[in-house]
């Protein structure tokens, strides 16, 4: 990239394996991200309720253009299984000008 600004974010989010296909299929069809990667086989420890959890997670990395991205948590939010859902969004600060624009085309069409 160049001095542009790429406007894309990349977002995190964690779930049950049974739920990341659903969750990533929603997303895509409703043409709110152009991409989410489904990765497995993610082990998570975290406080909850008072304890310490120990789970087996599916990790969504998903691209969207950063105008996208309060509908994309609202809608994650909405469908997502647990009662605090992990949505973090990273700003993408550089990145090949061919793949931010696709992103930017593939989820704003």
């Amino acid at each position: 990239m160049t001095d542009t600004k790429p406007d894309v974010r990349v977002v995190l989010c964690t779930c049950p394996p049974e739920h990341a296909e659903r969750i990533a299929r929603t997303v895509l069809e409703e043409r709110l991200v152009a991409c989410v990667n489904v990765v497995s086989g993610v082990k998570s420890l975290y406080w909850w309720k008072g304890e310490i959890q120990d789970d087996c997670e599916t990790m969504l990395v998903i691209k969207t253009p950063s105008e996208s991205y309060a509908r994309l948590e609202q809608r994650l939010i909405e469908i997502h299984p647990y009662q605090v859902p992990e949505v973090l969004s990273l700003e993408v600060v550089d990145g090949s000008r061919s793949y931010i624009s696709w992103v930017r085309e593939a989820a704003l069409c």
